[in-house]
Formats: structure tokens, sequence, C-alpha cells
């Protein structure tokens, strides 16, 4: 097994083109970490440039203590999972997980072995002669990373290997990527768009935007205490609501100003604020749809709003209201509403509604940073 470490690297086309910007991670032996973003955000070409298969511009790459830049990526110990499968579709499944290992000239005993306890762990020993073609696609995908499974890499890439599946079957994939982590237990980079696969496989989480690495942090880290703007609204679903508002200091004690109701910041955030000597000042007021509770009508220090659209998801609502010509969502647990809304809500009629201030998080509106958790890692907001 190996860790696994990219220093300053960059990736740029035709000389003009940055597609990766100065990336920096450390990756410890038999961690699992995800790249995460939008589409062009460079984690593709960033698991791309760890595989050997696009050439780096500038920076260092290791595998274990090895500097593999230049090394080709049959020799660099790592086997990778595409989105496509990427199988041989005139090879049986046996014959395409058995293929990198003949041409390592292994004895067929060894071969033999490696490909059938592959088989029986993806759970698809009866499929061994078949070809791909008369696969389902979570059956192909298994074979994928069977095939990846028997070379007994040092790493495994995986580059967006669930994003062909239908939802259900998604679901259940990943479920199987995480029981295999656990089986196969050696260093894992995961690339996905997908937040949720983010979110439940990683260990750490490193959020790409447009090059630039956003956030690097835990699932916890990222999703409670967001460092900018762009990773308090990528991650989360529904995406986090942001209000125009004022952070106001008085005499030390600090509250925020929004529609007309003050509400106080919480102790831990007094704290940190009191340390770096935030003045008074406009806001963006990031708050989570499913940490504004209802209130009922008429209630001191609620605000109200018109709404619009409701979704009854069974065991929550979903609630899109109007406010000052913003849409926002409130995501509210059924058992949580008060007496008055246990039948539901009528379209145009007025909701009121509160924060919960321990879970409010502020951000300077020109730079993007989060007052209370500006991290290390948004150096590139200010260039995009």
């Amino acid at each position: 097994m190996a860790n696994v470490s990219l220093r300053d690297v960059m990736k740029v086309y035709d000389k003009k083109v940055v597609a990766v910007q100065k990336f920096n991670l450390e990756i410890a032996d038999k961690e699992f970490i995800v790249l995460v973003g939008p589409s062009g955000c460079g984690k593709s070409t960033t698991l791309r440039m760890v595989a050997g298969l696009e050439d780096i511009s500038s920076g260092e790459v290791y595998i274990g203590d090895r500097l593999v830049n230049k090394i080709a990526p049959k020799d660099r110990d790592v086997a990778m999972v595409f989105q496509n499968y990427a199988l041989y579709p005139h090879m049986t499944v046996y014959e395409n997980m058995a293929f990198a290992l003949r041409l390592r000239k292994m004895n067929k005993q060894e071969i033999d072995t490696r490909v059938r306890n592959a088989a029986e762990l993806l759970g698809i020993t009866d499929l061994l002669d078949r070809r791909p073609k008369a696969l389902s696609g979570g059956q192909r995908q298994r074979v994928a990373i069977g095939r990846a499974i028997v070379r007994e890499p040092h790493v495994f890439l995986m580059d967006e290997p669930l994003s062909n599946l239908d939802a259900k079957l998604r679901n259940q994939m990943r479920a199987e990527i995480i029981k295999l982590r656990q089986r196969v237990n050696t260093t894992f980079i995961y690339v996905t768009h997908d937040q949720t696969e983010a979110m439940t496989l990683g260990d750490r989480i490193v959020i790409m935007k447009a090059g630039y690495v956003m956030q690097i942090g835990t699932p916890h880290q990222v999703f409670n205490q967001p460092e900018n703007l762009f990773v308090a609204g990528f991650i989360g679903s529904p995406m986090m609501n942001f209000f125009n508002a004022e952070l106001e200091n008085n005499n030390g004690k600090y509250v925020v100003n929004y529609g007309g109701v003050a509400f106080d910041v919480a102790p831990h955030m007094q704290e940190i604020l009191k340390k770096s000597k935030t003045e008074s000042q406009v806001i963006t007021l990031g708050v989570r749809p499913e940490h504004i509770s209802i209130a009922e009508p008429g209630s001191a220090n609620t605000i109200s709003a018109v709404l619009d659209v409701c979704e009854m998801m069974g065991s929550e609502y979903y609630l899109h209201i109007n406010l000052d010509g913003n849409d926002y969502v409130i995501r509210v647990q059924v058992v949580d509403l008060p007496e008055i809304y246990k039948n539901g809500f009528k379209m145009g009629e007025k909701i009121s509604f509160t924060f919960k201030p321990e879970l409010m998080h502020m951000f300077n509106p020109e730079t993007e940073i989060n007052l209370v958790y500006p991290g290390v890692s948004s150096a590139g907001l200010k260039n995009q």
C-alpha cells in the first residue's frame, strides 16, 4: 500500500488554458479521498495526472516515496476504473479481468486464483463466461472494479464510476464500494460530481472549482464549517439559502440583523469574531433549509414570507418561499411542525419562520470567505 503526495501540481493546455492550479494534497496510506466539483473544475484531470494518462505541466506527484512524473502508467502500480467501464467487448468477463495479469506473464494458477477471488468478492462468479454485451450496467461496473482488484495495486483510481447508472443502482453500488474499501483496505482516489457520493464515501473531500481547491476536509467539516460561499452552496441538498443581512457589533456582543429581526450570534462564534476583531458590516447570511424553523403565525422574532410551492416528501416538506423577490427553501420534518400546519400548507399563504443562531453562517460578500471558519484553502476565490 502507499501514500500519495501532490505538490504544486499544475496542468496547462496549449500554454494558456490552466485546468489545474497548484494542487497540493497529502493522501495517507489506506485513505479514501474524494475529488468533487462541477464539470470542468479539474478533478478528472488531476486524477489522470496521478495515473500518468495526462502529462504534468509543473509540480511533483509521489506514490509512496517514488517520484512518478516521468514513469509510465503501467509502472506506477495504480489501477483505474473508468466512467465508461472500458471493457474489451470480444473478451469474456474472466478474460477481461485476467488480461493485465497475463501481460505481466503471471502463472496461470495465480491468475485463476486472483480472478476467482475478486469475482467472489464482487458477486460475479456466475458471470465469468459472459461477454460485456450480455451484462447490465451494474454488472459491467463490477467487472471493471474486479479488473482493478486483481492487480492488487498500491492505489485505486476511480473516475465517476457510477455516473452511468440509474439512481437505485447507484445507491446500491455506492454501498458496495464502501464494503469493498473495508475488504481491500488500500488507498482510494475517487472522482465524482455527486456530493452524496462524496459525503458518504470519503474520509476527506477535496472540493474544486475552476482548477482551484476550495476546501479540503472531512464530510463533517465541509458541511458544518464551509470556508467560503462556493463550498456552502455546493455541499447540501437542497442548497444553502443566502440572505443579505448585517452583522452588528454592539459593544463586543455580535448580533445578525435580517428583516428587522436581531439574532444573537452563538457563544462559540462570538469568541471567534472577538478574537479577529470583526467590525460591524454587511454580510451574506447562509442558512441551510433544514436549519430554519417554522413558527406559529404572529410569533415574536420571526420573519414572514409567502409560500409559493409546497413539496410533500413523506416525512418532511420542502417549502419554497418568496421574500423580497428572492426564492428560498425551508426543509422541515412533519413531526416538528406547529399544530396549525399538521394537515399541510396552502399555496399563497403567509408563513412565519426563524433561524437557529448556532447554525448560521456569515460570509464577507466581497471575498466570499466565512467570517467564522475562514480556512486556508480559498486562495483562488478572488481570481475567479
